[in-house]
């Protein structure tokens, strides 16, 4: 492959570039029930980062609190959360499409209608189409902890990615952490213990994990874990400036 000086030069000549991503792209094979679903329940839950900077009063019609998950997996906690608390909206992100027909098919199921999704990278997500002060709570829950001391730069929660979060989240407004991994619990308290406009929610003190709360559905894997002595940690952090 020819190479590029820049990269407007390889933009110009019609190649992409590919630049550091919030994910690693995982490929799967769509059931034809998650590629039905997809196509029957895309046109009213879909978002897309083309529709540029969304009003989500707009978008939902009406005015409510937003909840935003990055990387809802399969979906069955998110359409979970959103069947048990209507009065909220709630935002999925998610690049794995299999995830996406499974979650839009459960939504269809349960009758839910307060839930939409992108199929996209979050971190350009939150940049084009999330606006300031916006969201009510943010959700990262059993994020890839890349185990390897030479991957941890690739995890998510690192401090430039609190400071994104911290701006589309409104005063008062809460970034909610889970993971089964306690380095990377560790990883994530000590990042939001040093983040700017944070304070820890927990009644333990600044460095205090919280309980599960009633609004995180327990998952199968979660419950399979603990019957091997797994421990789930919770970080709830709110913004307070």
């Amino acid at each position: 492959m020819k190479s590029f000086k820049s990269e407007e030069e390889a933009r110009a000549a019609g190649v992409y570039i590919s630049k550091v991503k919030s994910f690693v792209k995982r490929e799967g094979r769509l059931t034809n029930a998650q590629a039905r679903a997809i196509e029957v329940n895309w046109p009213s839950k879909g978002l897309s980062i083309e529709q540029g900077m969304l009003n989500f009063d707009e978008v939902f019609g009406r005015s409510a609190p937003t909840v935003l998950e990055i990387g809802f997996g399969m979906g069955k906690s998110l359409v979970e959360m959103a069947a048990a608390a209507p009065e909220n909206n709630f935002i999925g992100i998610e690049v794995h499409r299999p995830g996406v027909g499974a979650c839009l098919a459960d939504a269809e199921e349960a009758g839910v209608e307060n839930l939409r999704v992108f199929e996209h990278d979050a971190v350009e997500v939150l940049a084009q189409s999330v606006a300031d002060n916006s969201l009510h709570r943010l959700q990262l829950y059993f994020p890839d902890p890349w185990h390897k001391t030479r991957h941890h730069k690739r995890r998510i929660v690192q401090p430039d990615f609190v400071q994104k979060i911290r701006s589309k989240l409104a005063i008062g407004g809460t970034f909610h952490m889970a993971t089964d991994w306690e380095p990377y619990a560790e990883h994530m308290m000590d990042v939001m213990t040093q983040a700017e406009g944070f304070e820890n929610t927990s009644s333990e003190g600044a460095n205090g994990f919280v309980p599960r709360p009633e609004y995180r559905p327990i998952t199968k894997f979660e419950v399979r874990g603990q019957k091997l002595g797994h421990g789930v940690w919770d970080i709830i952090f709110k913004r307070v400036s």
